[in-house]
């Protein structure tokens, strides 16, 4: 295993860049990666403020810096300074991840497979079917993406406290991708009761009940869930957030956050490193440190 006297002129230096960055646990569950698989790497946070954005990628540059990760508030203002996007990153507006390749700075988007593997055990269950989607943020657009893109879904309804931006939502993606099944609702918890019971899948792309605003949550009234429905909720500390608890209280399947942030790592970590990180002993470390 990487011991931190290892750390030597090899050293690849992997980062993540943001403001505020504090927040983030991608150094954490990257530097768990790096020690369980013996690579010598180091992960680091970098608090970039918007303003300095375009100085700090001529840094990442003339540093050598192998790749890094994005959070806000520069996932999309960094989109005009790469090289070029994979074509989820563009239609979704944002960028989470990327590589150094001899100074040609590439970006992606690893949340959208981080949606895509925590969704594909229930890829049958979910095709053809209504799904809810709660929030109309970054987080939305690579749910929406990924919903539209890999499970061949029925009708989408997207919930957000302010129901123009879920209106705006909804003709972006009608107009990208070629998909018209939509609907846009505002966040009146008791108004969508129907609506919630009627979906397969409910997400949560928020950041409410994230901690240490554990007692918030889209809904607190439990006859919006059921059996046979699937509620997964992007925020990852709590693992299980008020609004999962609530939705298992009533018999329904539920997805962590956890699981989504691993997956977008894992797929981060593979483009940088070029091999698999070990998925499972990562998920594992990460729950030990995490509101349960």
């Amino acid at each position: 295993m990487q011991s931190q006297n290892k750390f030597n002129h090899n050293t690849k230096i992997i980062g993540i860049i943001g403001h505020p960055i504090k927040h983030s646990y991608s150094p954490l569950m990257q530097n768990i990666a790096f020690e369980l698989t013996g690579l010598n790497y180091i992960y680091l946070p970098f608090d970039i403020p918007a303003n300095s954005l375009k100085d700090a990628l001529k840094g990442i540059v003339a540093l050598g810096i192998k790749g890094f990760n994005v959070t806000l508030p520069l996932k999309e203002k960094i989109l005009p300074l790469l090289k070029d996007v994979t074509e989820e990153a563009n239609i979704v507006g944002a960028v989470n991840t990327v590589t150094n390749e001899d100074g040609i700075l590439r970006g992606y988007n690893t949340d959208v497979l981080g949606v895509v593997e925590s969704l594909n055990p229930f890829k049958d269950e979910i095709a053809g079917a209504k799904i809810s989607v709660i929030g109309a943020g970054g987080a939305a657009r690579s749910v929406i993406y990924a919903l539209i893109r890999n499970f061949k879904v029925g009708h989408i309804n997207i919930i957000n406290r302010t129901e123009q931006t879920a209106e705006s939502l909804k003709e972006y993606f009608s107009a990208k991708m070629m998909f018209d099944n939509f609907k846009a609702f505002p966040l009146i918890p008791p108004d969508l009761v129907e609506t919630f019971r009627d979906s397969k899948l409910i997400i949560n792309t928020t950041s409410m009940g994230m901690y240490p605003e554990v007692d918030d949550s889209a809904t607190t009234i439990k006859e919006s869930f059921m059996k046979g429905q699937i509620v997964f909720d992007i925020v990852y500390n709590p693992v299980k957030t008020k609004l999962l608890r609530l939705a298992e209280s009533q018999g329904s399947t539920i997805i962590t956050g956890l699981k989504m942030l691993v997956e977008q790592g894992a797929k981060s970590y593979e483009l940088w490193c070029g091999e698999k990180m070990p998925v499972e002993k990562v998920y594992r470390a990460l729950e030990s440190y995490l509101v349960s």
